[in-house]
């Protein structure tokens, strides 16, 4: 029986970098919210010991698709746990609409989806905080998308602290440019030093992006991209990606703006969501 699960995108609604680690990580402070939008997968589960990827992604390895690391590794620990047999496989097909290198975590809510369906699909009973820490170590957001509420992260983006922002309606727009995430970081000019802050602070306090000002200036597309925006609406750039989105208290009004777009723009519109279409599905 093939089973579908939605792995929703999500918005960095502000992004502060507070400093550099010794590993060369940096610390930041952001606020996580969710997407109604996103990709959709589905899963196959079977007794044929493999693990089955039913699309390619381009330029991207199977060996290095958080899709299928999710799954080898959750496979891997659940041997090693006695909680599953070495036969259990699995076909993952997904319908991808998150653009790649866009900043709307598609990589990792992808590697997320795959560990909280396999979990079920395998009766494996682990606890959405065990799956957060095999996440972890695929990427800094898979938590986020594990744990699947709206959040403040810290230190590299796994401490988490539950918020409710308000749910908006958003207009998320591609410039046709992918930003690998070690540009951004690289970036001499990038700001490490913002202040920490605490929650409070944080929710009441104007919002924006440390890596905007870097992806404007490497990024032609994102520069024009915002100034067309900024017109309309309050908007910024999510995450390290090239996504940037503006904000609305309505659908109407986004959408209004989204038949105003010209046609070098891929856009859609979504609204925040504070608990992840991800974790509606598992509660069915």
């Amino acid at each position: 029986m093939i089973e579908r699960w939605p792995s929703p995108g999500k918005l960095n609604l502000f992004l502060s970098i507070t400093g550099r680690r010794d590993d060369g990580y940096h610390n930041l402070q952001t606020l996580f919210q969710f997407l109604d939008y996103g990709d959709e997968m589905t899963f196959a589960a079977d007794q044929h010991a493999h693990i089955r990827l039913m699309n390619d992604i381009e330029n991207v390895r199977c060996e290095d698709n958080l899709i299928y690391r999710a799954a080898l590794r959750l496979k891997a620990q659940a041997i090693a746990d006695k909680r599953c047999e070495a036969t259990v496989g699995v076909t993952i097909g997904i319908d991808k609409k998150l653009p790649m290198g866009g900043g709307l975590g598609g990589g990792s809510s992808n590697a997320a989806t795959t560990l909280i369906a396999l979990n079920q699909l395998w009766q494996l009973n682990y606890s959405l905080t065990q799956l957060a820490d095999l996440g972890l170590a695929l990427g800094a957001d898979v938590p986020i998308f594990v744990h699947g509420y709206a959040a403040l992260a810290e230190g590299i983006g796994e401490q988490l602290t539950p918020v409710q922002p308000e749910e908006k309606w958003y207009l998320v727009a591609h410039p046709g440019v992918s930003i690998p995430t070690p540009v951004i970081f690289n970036d001499p000019d990038l700001t490490r030093d913002s202040p920490v802050r605490s929650a409070e602070q944080l929710m009441h306090s104007p919002w924006s992006n440390d890596c905007e000002a870097i992806a404007r200036k490497r990024f032609r597309k994102v520069d024009e991209l915002l100034n067309w925006l900024l017109e309309y609406a309050p908007s910024r750039l999510t995450g390290t990606g090239a996504c940037v989105f503006a904000e609305f208290d309505s659908e109407a009004a986004a959408r209004h703006v989204l038949t105003l777009t010209p046609p070098w723009m891929t856009c859609f519109v979504a609204k925040g969501a504070n608990i992840s279409p991800l974790h509606q599905r598992l509660s069915e």
